[in-house]
Parts: C-alpha cells; structure tokens; sequence
C-alpha cells in the first residue's frame, strides 16, 4: 500500500540504458519522501534482457517518475534536468556531496551529473528570491558569482547580491 500521493498526470519518464533500477534505488535512498512504487522486469524473450527494468514507477521527494531501461539508444544531456531547491547550505552540501561521492561529476553553476548522466541542480531557494528581486543590479552581481561556482555557496550568493 502506497503512502505517498501524487495527483501528477504529467510524469517525468527517464530512459537507461540498463541502470534504472539502480538508479531507482539511489534515487529513492537520497531523497525523503520517496518509494518505489512498481519495479517490472523485462521476462525472457522480450525485447529487452530479461531482468531489466520494464516498468519502474517511483517517487522521489513527492515528484512521481517512471523509468526504463531500453538500450544505448539514447544518452541524457543538460537540456533536461532535476532542479532541487535546498532549504540551507547543510543540505546543498548534501545533496551534493552524495551525487558526487557516488560516481557523480561536478559542472558549473550549481549542476552536476549523476554516475548515470543526469543531471541535477543544487540550488538554494533564495536562489530564484534573488533573481527575480527588483534590484536587478544585485541580482546581476548575484549572477556573476553563480557562474564562477560549481557547488552554490549560500553565503557568497548573498554577498555578491547585496554587494
């Protein structure tokens, strides 16, 4: 029985090449609020290796997700992402440090790849407060420093914004 409700009919769908339930399981490990709700394998003969995942239908801090795993056929890249608003530093560490640790890459500007492509980002909430602030010119500096950092930094956001 599910214990997580997720009214969403509009679900993010990942596809694997043969890591989803992998994924699925760190995934749901990180993140509270989280289960996995369906895990179907692939049986023999089907059009994939038997064993893998067919369905997987999970959620991950409240967003329901499904994944599959289908074959090298397609690679995820930045132009799709998972944005986590972090409530503090304490937590963007994290988050961070458990996707890094954990096989993952650092990028620029708060995003980083997961050890299976995806990508994340780590951000403070007051993050997208700074940016649509009516003082443009701190949201500018604010900006400016976010391109310099590759894990955010709470501290040094607000002071370039308030520079």
């Amino acid at each position: 029985m599910s214990t997580i409700q997720t009214p969403q009919n509009i679900v993010p769908f990942l596809w694997f090449d043969k890591e989803a339930e992998e994924a699925i399981r760190f995934y749901t490990g990180l993140f509270p609020n989280s289960e996995i709700k369906k895990l179907t394998k692939w049986p023999e003969g089907g059009p994939m290796p038997a064993g893998t995942v067919q369905v997987g239908d999970f959620v991950i801090n409240g967003l329901r997700v499904h994944a599959f795993d289908a074959g090298p056929s397609f690679k995820f890249n930045e132009a799709v992402s998972f944005f986590v608003q972090c409530e503090n530093q304490a937590e963007i560490d994290h988050y961070w440090h458990q996707f890094i640790d954990h096989g993952g890459e650092e990028s620029q500007c708060g995003w980083l790849k997961d050890r299976y492509g995806f990508s994340w980002q780590i951000v403070p909430k007051e993050l997208t407060e700074m940016l649509s602030s009516k003082d443009v010119e701190g949201a500018k500096k604010m900006m400016e420093a976010v391109m310099k950092m590759k894990k955010l930094e709470i501290a040094q956001l607000k002071a370039a914004f308030e520079d």
